[in-house]
Parts: C-alpha cells; structure tokens; sequence
C-alpha cells in the first residue's frame, strides 16, 4: 500500500511543479492550427471519394 501512495505523491508532484503547461494563447493556437488540418484532411479525403465515385460509375457503365 505504500507504494501506491508514494507513486500517487510522485505524479502529483510532477504534474504541479514540474510539468510545463501550455499558455491560453498557445492552447487556442495549437486547436486552430488542428481545425486548419483536419478541414483540409477532410477535403482532400472528400474529393479523393468524389473522384474514385465518378471514376467506378464510368467503369461499370462500359460494361452495361
């Protein structure tokens, strides 16, 4: 039992004095840039679906 408290204190510790915890400014930075990626990830998958649609449809309709 001892061990499992000595380990609490210790990550307590850690996560108060010795962790270097993001500004507010640095945090609403770091979530716009994230937005930014995965709005232009989106697209490309959404375009790269559009294209392989179209591209399926005309294949199968050589073959009607």
């Amino acid at each position: 039992m001892a061990k499992i408290g000595t380990y609490i204190q210790e990550a307590a510790d850690e996560l108060f004095n010795k962790v270097s915890w993001p500004t507010w400014e640095e945090l609403q930075s770091s979530s716009v840039v994230v937005l930014l990626a995965s709005v232009i990830f989106a697209l490309i998958i959404f375009v790269m679906d559009r294209s392989f649609s179209e591209l399926m449809k005309f294949v199968y309709n050589l073959f009607e």
